[in-house]
């Protein structure tokens, strides 16, 4: 009687196997249905849209059909983008590849987008109809972005440009991190001098802003000569003396600056040091300040850096030219 009180249940062997063949063909019907194992989407649309004055932006698509049950004919591409569907057109640029040019407003920074493409699928005399898309994709509008240096080399204190889109005044060009001497010449165009860093390395140049860091690129810096005439310095307080910077090739275009640094900036009075485009020698004068001892440095040439001893004495400054005598009054009858 323990068989009455365990009933056992008796399971067909035909039905089971109907069973288990039914759910890969469900699963099956359920990726169609979806587009999954029938359709690849790449979205081709780069993740940063550079700012352009027409504020018209390309959003392209790329429609691969995995298998011969595409209807290549009914495929449709959708851009889908603040709740608009937007329909895209063949490109001119390769097959299977679609796009569709969208507008935005000029204070947009950022959008967030999908494509959906609708096809119809025929096969097992059947026909469906199926979509795919993509997952929501963001895309950030960038007002400041760099095309290139002007050049990629050049010594100490050269003139480089950096061309672009969207500069302020604002800007400032580093080196490695370190902030360098920037010059603003427009929105499409920036300006640096090369720091007084070690020669003969590659550094990496970037520009920084209220809109963050943007990437330059590489610049190398050349090692180059200089030679000061005289080579030390003695002066009273008051007193000048010509100094002379001669280089072996021609300043290049935008002119050459010479950085120089003192260590007594207290004893010497001296204007900004800078080689004029395409010459070769400039002389600055060079006043005392208060008495000390010290130098004027120059780094970035020779072994990397020169150095021009300064003596200012507390002696008397020089004296000032005499007042012409005044004419003597004549006699009068």
């Amino acid at each position: 009687m323990a068989l009455m009180n365990n009933p056992v249940m008796l399971i067909n062997p035909i039905y089971s196997a109907r069973k288990i063949l039914a759910w890969p063909a469900a699963a099956l019907a359920l990726a169609a249905l979806c587009g999954c194992s029938t359709m690849s989407l790449t979205n081709l649309t780069p993740s940063s849209l550079p700012e352009n004055p027409s504020e018209i932006y390309t959003f392209t698509l790329r429609v691969t059909p995995k298998n011969d049950t595409v209807v290549k004919d009914s495929i449709a591409p959708h851009l889908v983008i603040d709740g608009q569907t937007h329909d895209m057109k063949p490109s001119t640029i390769a097959p299977q590849i679609y796009d569709f040019d969208l507008q935005l407003p000029p204070a947009r920074t950022q959008v967030a987008y999908y494509f959906l493409v609708d096809y119809t699928v025929q096969g097992n005399d059947m026909t469906r109809q199926v979509q795919s898309y993509t997952p929501i994709t963001r895309a950030d509008i960038v007002r400041r972005y760099v095309l290139a240096l002007e050049v990629n080399r050049g010594p100490v204190g050269a003139r480089i440009g950096v061309l672009g889109r969207g500069f302020t005044p604002q800007d400032v060009i580093a080196f490695e991190g370190t902030a360098v001497r920037t010059v603003y010449e427009s929105p499409t165009s920036l300006g640096f001098y090369v720091p007084a860093l070690t020669p003969g390395h590659n550094y990496q140049v970037s520009v920084s802003g209220a809109t963050g860091n943007s990437p330059v690129g590489t610049f190398r810096i050349d090692s180059s000569a200089v030679t000061v005439e005289p080579t030390s310095l003695s002066l009273a307080p008051g007193e000048k003396q010509s100094l002379t910077f001669t280089i072996p090739a021609a300043a290049p275009a935008g002119g050459l600056l010479l950085d120089i640094t003192t260590d007594i900036p207290d004893s010497v009075i001296m204007p900004e040091v800078a080689m004029p485009a395409g010459q070769t020698t400039t002389t600055v004068a060079v006043q005392g300040g208060k008495p000390g001892t010290g130098s004027l440095f120059l780094k970035g040439y020779a072994s990397g850096e020169v150095t021009i001893p300064v003596t200012v004495s507390s002696g008397m400054p020089p004296p000032s030219a005499p007042a012409p005598a005044p004419m003597a009054a004549k006699p009068t009858h």
